[in-house]
């Protein structure tokens, strides 16, 4: 047994683990600095939301420890069931979950509350990994592209209904793992085509976009007239972003709720709303530029000191990094996280098992997806879709579900000199 502990330490990727740790602990003293008291000045006072972070970081460790001691196996055995498990969770939130803010994702236990749909993300990221790394699989084949697609796109819309439409989004991260799997990449660029019609459809007149399309249209299909394939291929995109530009406001009037459609309108310019929609953002970048190059110094925000920029703790973290250790602090987080990404992609190449190289894509992707986000939001480049920074923002589900996510890929990592090609 203890040669086998010898083994794991050895195997254990030491710098994916020294950023893990570096990251945790910079955004715990983040977090004591976003909410800092006067009168309880101890990071560990547990009646304070550094304290209950404390709390988080040690059963994250523990956590940590529990799932180096499954043997590997354990995880591709288990994926679906593990899935499977996470999807009746979540549609038992809907109706038998605590509301809060609105969103019936909550599942409450007396102070203690925990949000299930953050650890279905590391359990779509197994079963994901379980499916495409089964016989026969060719991400050419129609099949395969739908069943991938169902299993991404089944939680995404169970949190939907439950009101958490920032959380279902970090599912679409998940195309990523696709296209390196083999997915061609004109769903990429079709994927693209939706947002750049979306976006303009909010800015510019339906029918000024109508004539620019037909012009398009035509032109690419004169280009293309003896090709009659692609002139079908013209024939039906065109149709498709016709339609799809006429639904949009039709959607963005009726589907989305009022405070998104404001978030939205005040990202693009279409309205100033700095008592309102837009508050949060403007304060977060008033926080963050007052930084400067050096920043105020720990716990010498004024920003942060007097509560300007609401969940500052959770959401908007960035703030307090930007205002206190300024450009350089923020360069230094972000360089942090950039390298933590790329060894996770550098890690997951490595894997002679193609579970667990499809495992370390998704959850690549997936922190790709919540730190580019989570920081656009803070200095106004996305919208506010409230989603945490990883292991900085304050928050026990959060911190489980991305030390859960890290561990099991470092554990499958641990093992991959016994996997056989």
């Amino acid at each position: 047994m203890r040669r086998e502990e010898e083994g794991l330490i050895k195997n254990l990727d030491i710098w994916l683990l020294v950023s893990y740790l570096f990251l945790v602990i910079a955004g715990w003293f983040n977090i004591y600095a976003a909410v800092y008291n006067d009168e309880a000045k101890s990071i560990f006072d547990v009646s304070q939301n550094y304290g209950k972070q404390m709390i988080w970081i040690v059963l994250s460790l523990v956590i940590a420890g529990i799932i180096l001691l499954f043997d590997t196996s354990f995880f591709t055995v288990f994926a679906y069931p593990i899935y499977g498990i996470l999807m009746v969770v979540l549609v038992a939130v809907i109706f038998l979950g605590s509301e809060i803010k609105g969103s019936h994702a909550w599942i409450k236990f007396g102070g203690f509350q925990i949000q299930p749909a953050e650890f279905a993300k590391f359990a779509t990221c197994l079963a994901l990994s379980k499916y495409l790394s089964s016989l026969n699989i060719d991400m050419r084949r129609v099949s395969t592209r739908l069943m991938a697609g169902l299993i991404i796109f089944l939680p995404a819309v169970i949190i939907i209904l439950q009101n958490e439409t920032g959380t279902a989004l970090v599912y679409g991260a998940f195309i990523f793992v696709l296209y390196r799997e083999g997915l061609s990449g004109n769903f990429l660029l079709f994927g693209l085509l939706v947002v750049v019609l979306f976006l303009l459809a909010l800015l510019v007149e339906n029918q000024v976009l109508f004539y620019l399309l037909s012009a398009i249209a035509l032109i690419a299909g004169f280009i293309n007239r003896r090709k009659r394939g692609i002139l079908l291929t013209i024939a039906l995109l065109f149709v498709f972003c016709v339609g799809f530009v006429y639904s949009v406001d039709y959607m963005f009037q009726n589907k989305l709720q009022a405070h998104q459609k404001k978030r939205i309108e005040v990202l693009l310019g279409i309205e100033k709303d700095l008592k309102g929609a837009g508050y949060n953002v403007n304060q977060s970048k008033i926080a963050i530029g007052s930084g400067g190059f050096a920043g105020k110094g720990f716990l010498q925000g004024t920003q942060t000191k007097y509560n300007f920029v609401p969940e500052q703790s959770t959401d908007f973290i960035f703030c307090t990094i930007g205002e206190e250790w300024g450009f350089l602090g923020s360069l230094v987080v972000i360089g942090a996280f950039v390298f933590f990404m790329i060894r996770i992609i550098y890690v997951a190449e490595r894997q002679r098992s193609q579970f667990s190289r499809i495992y370390g894509y998704g959850l690549a992707s997936i922190i790709f997806f919540h730190f580019a986000i989570n920081i656009g939001m803070t200095i106004g480049l996305a919208p506010v879709i409230g989603i945490p920074l990883p292991f900085f923002s304050y928050g026990g589900s959060s911190l489980w579900s991305f030390t859960i996510l890290l561990f099991i890929f470092l554990k499958l990592d641990s093992n991959r000199l016994l996997v056989l090609r």
